[in-house]
């Protein structure tokens, strides 16, 4: 799988995840998602496209992206 294609695949995964929030996002929020799209095409673009190198660099992008936004307060 090329890297468009994956962005593609995690930009559309992102968008229902992003609308279904009915209130205002939290700080948290924000930071766990936009990591989380980051990592995975990070992750994605070292690995060649890989699967678990997409899904293993979106989980540690959300993972740094809600601690990081935890700290900013």
């Amino acid at each position: 799988m090329n890297i468009k294609a994956t962005a593609r695949i995690v930009l559309v995964a992102a968008v229902p995840w992003l609308t279904a929030c009915s209130s205002n996002p939290s700080r948290q929020d924000v930071g766990m998602v936009s990591g989380a799209i980051i990592g995975g095409l990070v992750g994605a673009s070292l690995t060649g496209g890989s699967t678990v190198g997409t899904v293993g660099g979106a989980a540690a992008g959300g993972y740094l992206g809600t601690q990081i936004a935890k700290d900013m307060k």
